[in-house]
């Protein structure tokens, strides 16, 4: 698919349907088109005139305006999407559903079991490849249309007629909110991954939690580093010791695995960052490893191993649901060359807290990750050494920075 920019923006026109709306016959629940502008009408996007692109087909021909419809270029068959265990035990099934012959079982069961909207048993179920993925390019082109991207009718439908080519002929995918949302969602969250920041207050660690919950409501993950958050080590305002962060982390991995990522069977995922100089730092390079000797106990006592069981052994421990990693500095992997110390600071000012010798820390981490596959390592200096966005860099390679 070629797109050029263009000297005039298109009005929109009915959809591929044939109609105002903006998705296929089969979608569900997908806004109408807004009305028709003049040529001269500006972008709601943009608020001024602007040139509209103009799409040459690659894969797709043309025929009349609308060209050669994708869909009818393939050969399709009717199958069964059926799921069951190594017992023979069905989790999931959905017979008659339709889809191109040169597509896998496997890929079969995967869509439909992930990525069919509507209730399954019910009318408004997707039983096609063809609705779903009409749904989603009609849907994306009708906006397109509304806010005047297209130079023409036939750009549009060269764009429309393209991406359904490469959806339909698997050359590309979109992620899964997409095909969770779009022609779904009046405004359908798309983004697979969010990174949520948090400050040491109560009313935004609480705020977090619900922010996460929203985004795994609809798909999407989330990530969020915790090192703002006061350790378990310094004192709250009003007296008394701080919970600190792998505290508050039971809370939202709770979250996280009551909540069904899309609406679907796949539970939520999360990534939980630390820095290296944070005083809660080895608590949190233990936990996970200590949640799975926990999980080993209880399969030697009889529980199942399966990791998404209901009751199971890793049903009933901790941080299941995120991927942690420690986030470290040039200074603090220069400590470990040389086997160095290594400080951790308190949150609310700064000052050394306790000295750690840098290789144990760093064999602590490769221990933990041995047991569970966690921690990961993140390395700030370099990240924030290639990057133009000086505010993403974390107050630790700040504080590095301004000690040079």
């Amino acid at each position: 698919m070629l797109v050029k920019s263009a000297a005039t923006t298109a009005s929109p026109q009915p959809g591929p349907q044939g109609s105002s709306q903006s998705s296929s016959p089969g979608s569900l629940g997908a806004e109408a088109a807004p009305e028709r502008r003049s040529p001269q009408a500006t972008s709601r996007v943009i608020r001024d005139p602007r040139p509209g692109l103009a799409v040459e087909r690659f894969f797709t021909r043309q025929g009349t305006l609308q060209g050669v419809d994708p869909f009818d270029t393939v050969e399709w068959e009717q199958r069964d999407a059926v799921i069951s265990g190594a017992d023979g035990k069905v989790f999931f099934e959905q017979r008659g559903v339709e889809f191109p012959k040169a597509w896998s079982q496997t890929a079969t069961n995967v869509v439909v079991q992930k990525y069919f909207r509507g209730t399954l048993g019910t009318p408004q179920r997707e039983s096609s490849v063809r609705t779903m993925i009409g749904r989603v390019a009609d849907t994306i082109y009708g906006w397109g249309k509304a806010d005047g991207y297209f130079k023409s009718d036939a750009d549009a439908w060269a764009f429309r007629d393209e991406l359904v080519h490469l959806l339909l002929h698997q050359k590309m995918a979109f992620n899964s909110p997409v095909w969770f949302n779009v022609g779904v969602e009046p405004r359908p969250q798309c983004s697979a991954c969010f990174i949520n920041s948090v400050e040491d207050s109560m009313s935004s660690i609480l705020g977090l939690a619900k922010t996460e919950g929203m985004l795994f409501k609809y798909g999407s993950g989330t990530g969020s580093n915790l090192s703002s958050l006061r350790s378990s080590r310094e004192n709250l305002n009003g007296g008394g010791t701080a919970s600190g962060p792998v505290s508050f982390m039971r809370g939202f991995d709770a979250f996280a695995g009551a909540i069904k990522s899309g609406g679907k069977t796949r539970r939520a995922a999360k990534m939980v960052i630390l820095n290296i100089d944070h005083p809660d730092v080895v608590d949190f390079i233990d936990c996970k490893a200590i949640e799975e000797r926990k999980a080993w106990a209880l399969i030697d006592a009889g529980y199942d191993g399966g990791f998404n069981v209901a009751g199971g052994a890793y049903d009933s421990v901790n941080y299941q649901n995120a991927n942690h990693s420690v986030r470290v500095t040039d200074d603090f992997m220069n400590a470990v060359l040389r086997d160095g110390d290594y400080h951790t600071r308190a949150i609310t000012d700064g000052r050394k807290l306790e000295a750690y010798k840098a290789r144990a820390l760093m064999r602590k981490m490769a221990d933990a990750a041995w047991i569970c596959g966690d921690p990961g390592m993140q390395y700030d200096t370099t990240a924030c050494r290639s990057t133009t966005a000086v505010s993403t860099c974390s107050s630790t390679t700040r504080r590095a920075t301004s000690r040079r």
